[in-house]
């Protein structure tokens, strides 16, 4: 296999239409990046324990096979490096992929899905779908991630149009370190307990501001530190030396919102999470380079899968 000849710290967008703009090259540096250490059949996980060889046409063999194709010892199925990640089942070329993915990742503010198909030359309707499962894979298992630890700011926010119903959004944020975002159903001390309890160690000192949703369910955390915004109280220096703010959740917000200001317009509430998430994923790898970001984005997309169906009729979010 290939290694990657990208230095990550470098423009990887730049990198991918210059050199990786040919299908057998992106091909293998999304195996480079999936499989660092070889292929691993996503069919039983054998990582080489059997032997896993790559198909190749035999010289008598009238018929082709195609590039990138592996044959597993262990449980004898074939197998391409898209298989049982987001892009599986897609006929958009691997090279569009990465530029997508690239793009996606690197754009602070993100893009829209009109920008990215007038970019890498797709469709609107194939970069919209697109979008949408680079998103679902930016979306952690909150179960199966580490919960926000030290001083945690949490924050709740309302998206969508003046005229309707706004969505309710809960930011969780670890100062100096991650995020996590909720969308939930409404701003209750119940939903606002669970988001807690969900994504917040026990152990953590948690800021939030004066809403009252916050008081009984953050009796159970070590401390609830609050700051009044209604009396223009937006930071506190507290006599140990800490510092009680909100500012980190507030900023996440701000961000997010220029985003649907200027790129996207307008977000339903069955997509708001994984917009969301899209943001939180950016934060969370705010320090690393865009070549990193993206090379850890890679790992992410397996066992994740959207399909059009799924995307164009979602469940509604109540």
């Amino acid at each position: 296999m290939m290694n990657s000849q990208i230095k990550t710290d470098d423009s990887v967008f730049t990198q991918l239409r210059q050199a990786y703009a040919d299908e057998t090259k992106a091909r293998e540096l999304l195996e480079s990046w999936r499989w660092p250490g070889g292929p691993v059949c996503p069919h039983c996980k054998n990582a080489g324990e059997k032997r896993i060889s790559k198909l190749e046409a035999q010289n008598a063999s009238r018929s082709g096979v195609r590039e990138g194709v592996y044959f597993c010892g262990a449980c004898r199925q074939q197998f391409t490096v898209t298989v049982g990640t987001v892009l599986e089942r897609s006929h958009v070329p691997i090279s569009k992929w990465m530029m997508a993915l690239s793009l996606l990742g690197s754009s602070r503010k993100s893009l829209s899905a009109n920008q990215i198909h007038r970019m890498i030359g797709v469709t609107y309707k194939t970069a919209w779908f697109m979008c949408h499962r680079l998103r679902l894979a930016m979306t952690p298992n909150h179960g199966a991630e580490p919960k926000l630890q030290g001083t945690v700011e949490v924050d709740e926010t309302f998206v969508g149009p003046k005229s309707k119903p706004k969505t309710p959004l809960v930011a969780l944020v670890q100062r100096h370190g991650l995020a996590r975002v909720k969308v939930i159903a409404s701003v209750t001390q119940k939903n606002l307990g669970a988001a807690l309890a969900e994504c917040v160690s026990k152990e953590a000192v948690v800021n939030t501001d004066e809403h009252p949703g916050y008081k009984n369910p953050l009796k159970q955390w070590k401390a609830h530190q609050a700051v009044n915004h209604s009396r223009g109280e937006y930071q506190r220096q507290n006599p140990d030396g800490s510092r009680t703010s909100t500012n980190a959740a507030e900023s996440f917000f701000s961000l997010l919102k220029r985003a649907i200001v200027g790129a996207w317009h307008h977000i339903s509430r069955e997509h708001l999470s994984k917009y969301a998430n899209e943001f939180a994923f950016r934060w969370n790898t705010r320090q690393d380079s865009d070549g990193k970001r993206v090379e850890k984005f890679a790992r992410w997309i397996e066992g994740k899968r959207l399909t059009y169906r799924q995307v164009s009729q979602p469940l509604c979010v109540c």
